[in-house]
């Protein structure tokens, strides 16, 4: 029997609720419709397509374009049970045989292939497979405006054409606009709906500090990962010399530290990325090739010892930070030269002129004095109502004053010259520059023409690039970075909207500047012994299975562990993270580590049981309780449970009717009254949620 995507993301991935657009997404694929789905790293796309892959009665395709990426997801996948393989240049003959018999057999449901072995057997062994999904992920590679261009992408348009009822969905964490729009050209894409995920990844801090000199440079970071012991992490670094002297420089402070960068061999990168993965090594000192096919989910902060060529790569090397969703630091050194170097590689490169501009931005998001989640929102299309106090920025907040007028000059500029011009051209205008260009193309007789002469040509960059950090311009590359005015720019232009801006930051104001109060990264009441002996099963379990620590459970879930201390199969399903096929691989040994460690834990600030019980008695829902409480629905309907057999007045029965407490009854007779809810689903034809079970099963318990 087809599952449904909801019983699926709770018994399969151990989840109660679906991110925001995942179950739109879901419904529309399971629609056979195409999907265009851009979501930050760590948003959740994979779920999008794995689930109608469990839906559908045959095999999903997954384009991916990293071998690592596709071998951290197959594994994660097997561990919840799920049949799952992938098929590229890193395993045998022997195991491609293999593979292709256990696909033609139907015994897998994704199956993961890089773009170049797809289109090698997409006429021969692939042609004949009961394809339901194809999923092409990192999906920006496609694009000649995205900032990884792979050639061998723009190949799978064919493939889309030779299957044209399936629907395909088109996934990727970094796309502009322009890039947005030619990959939906190159993938052939059929009236696709663009889904557009938060960017807001609440979790991460962002600080940045600037012209800060290479030995001070060094020392701060030891600080910074003294404080940091025995968390994982990742320093990203321009050049190979840079990763070594680093890494070099940790590894003589004690710390568990490696280099990576393409001078080394394949043999030992993979080596390198292996040990970190399974937290062998704690730190990673990496040229920006490494982590795009990394999947691990405890990295719990990233920081930049050189300038990011483009705001698209640095969004997605700091989003591989706290991919759990715990709270994690991420920070950004930068001055000129790096700037120069990569204006250098840029005039040697393709698209240099679109390189430039990308790089433009990303120094002006590193010179930024306003929000710079703000700023990095505002690039993807989102706009946030108030600062969001989580930024080096936000923190130590520069003079601000009436804007208004000031950005109504700029915007005029822009309407005047119909959008098609960029900063440059517009700064002439609006000082009453006499250069030739303006002349030839008319602008002195605009109406902006010398409005702005008493600026600065830098006050005038300054000011302009603030307006594009707030969100009220777009740069637009693939018009030669023209300025385009967003929808608050023109409300703005109207005097419908005011507008604050800062003053431009003097050297002298920059050197004396506060540092930034960095956040503790503890949440919860956690019993830190518990946690450590956790931890301590956990990696041995990876040791065993030769997996990522993570993928047996991610740190979220162990905390909650922590914090919730189930000691039943009941408790343990209702944390977050814990599906069934893990419950039956782990959660004995899990159970009875807390159990030995309950009756020393560390009393909590509070029974979260009374906590519940409080809530109840004020007439709250389960959902309501769980939503005020910020705990997982099930974990509520446990606490219910627990209180009802206690005897509390709890009025356990009208949360499920009667008929399904007798259908519950019936199958736990027939299996011979074993407590166990996995058994129980499945005998009532997985018509009957593991909530009302569990519900059920106390009501039946306690009135016998």
């Amino acid at each position: 029997m087809a599952q449904n995507p909801q019983s699926i993301l709770k018994n399969v991935f151990g989840y109660d609720a679906f991110r925001p657009l995942q179950k739109e997404i879901i419904d529309r694929t399971l629609e056979g419709k195409d999907s265009f789905v851009l979501m930050p790293t760590g948003g959740g796309k994979s779920m999008c397509f794995q689930i109608p892959a469990l839906c559908l009665e045959g095999i999903t395709i997954v384009v991916s374009p990293l071998i690592s990426l596709m071998k951290d997801q197959v594994q994660a996948l097997q561990s919840n049970g799920i049949k799952a393989d992938f098929f590229n240049s890193s395993i045998s003959p022997e195991e491609e045989k293999a593979v292709i018999e256990r696909a033609r057999e139907g015994k897998i449901k994704l199956l993961y292939l890089s773009p170049e072995k797809l289109i090698s057997v997409s006429r021969t062994w692939l042609n004949l497979l009961n394809i339901k999904l194809v999923a092409i992920d990192e999906a920006h590679c496609v694009s000649m405006w995205g900032h990884d261009f792979r050639p061998e992408y723009t190949q799978l348009k064919v493939f889309r054409n030779s299957l044209p009822e399936v629907p395909f969905m088109a996934l990727t964490a970094t796309a502009d606009k322009s890039a947005r729009a030619d990959i939906e050209k190159q993938l052939g894409l059929r009236e696709s709906k663009l889904f557009i995920s938060s960017f807001d990844r609440k979790n991460l801090s962002i600080e940045v500090r600037g012209q800060v000199p290479k030995k001070k440079k060094l020392e701060e970071i030891g600080r910074f990962v003294d404080r940091k012991k025995n968390e994982s992490g990742i320093i990203y670094c321009l050049s190979r010399k840079n990763t070594e002297e680093v890494a070099n420089y940790l590894l003589a402070e004690g710390h568990s530290v490696a280099f990576y960068h393409a001078g080394m061999s394949a043999e030992e990168r993979e080596r390198v990325q292996t040990e970190f993965i399974l937290d062998d090594t704690k730190i990673i000192v990496a040229t920006i090739a490494f982590g795009m096919g990394i999947d691990k989910s405890n990295v719990r902060w990233v920081i930049h010892y050189n300038l990011p060529k483009n705001l698209e790569g640095y969004y997605q090397e700091i989003g591989r930070a706290g991919r759990d969703g715990l709270p994690s630091e991420t920070r950004l050194y930068y001055n000129m030269a790096d700037f120069v170097m990569y204006s250098q590689f840029a005039d040697d490169g393709a698209n240099s002129s679109m390189q430039k501009e990308k790089l433009n931005r990303m120094l002006q998001f590193a010179e930024a004095k306003s929000c710079r989640r703000k700023i990095l929102l505002s690039y993807f299309g989102e706009h946030l109502s108030k600062d969001c106090g989580n930024c080096d920025v936000c923190d130590n907040p520069p003079k601000d004053f009436d804007g208004t007028i000031l950005a109504q000059k700029a915007l005029s500029g822009i309407a005047r010259m119909q959008e098609k011009e960029g900063i440059s051209m517009l700064i002439n205008v609006l000082r009453g520059s006499n250069n030739a260009e303006v002349y030839e193309a008319g602008y002195t007789q605009l109406k902006t023409y010398g409005v702005g002469k008493d600026l600065s040509f830098y006050d005038w960059r300054d000011y302009i690039i603030q307006l594009a950090n707030q969100g009220l311009i777009e740069i637009m590359y693939s018009e030669g970075s023209a300025l385009k005015i967003s929808p608050i720019g023109w409300k703005v232009l109207k005097g419908e909207q005011p507008i604050k801006l800062t003053f431009p930051v003097t050297a002298e104001e920059k050197k004396s500047r506060k540092p930034k109060v960095l956040r503790s990264t503890e949440e919860g009441e956690v019993n830190s012994d518990i946690l450590t002996e956790l931890k301590k099963l956990r990696y041995s379990i990876s040791r065993e299975e030769n997996v990522p620590a993570y993928i047996i459970f991610n740190d979220k879930s162990l905390k909650a562990m922590a914090i919730e201390l189930p000691v039943t199969e009941n408790a343990f399903l209702a944390i977050s993270g814990v599906g069934m096929n893990k419950m039956q691989k782990y959660g004995a040994e899990f159970i009875e580590v807390i159990k030995k460690y309950k009756s020393v834990a560390r009393p909590k600030k509070g029974s979260t049981t009374l906590d519940t019980f409080a809530l109840y008695k004020e007439g709250l829902t389960p959902k309501e309780i769980a939503a005020k409480r910020n705990i997982q629905v099930t974990t509520v309907y446990s606490h219910l449970s627990q209180l009802y057999t206690a005897g509390k007045n709890v009025e356990l029965e009208k949360m499920v009717d009667k008929e399904v407490v007798d259908k519950v009854r019936d199958a736990f007779n027939e299996l011979d009254r074993a407590i166990s809810l996995k058994p129980i689903y499945e005998k009532l034809g997985e018509s009957v949620s593991y909530g009302e079970i569990r519900m059920s099963l106390t009501i039946i318990l306690k009135n016998e």
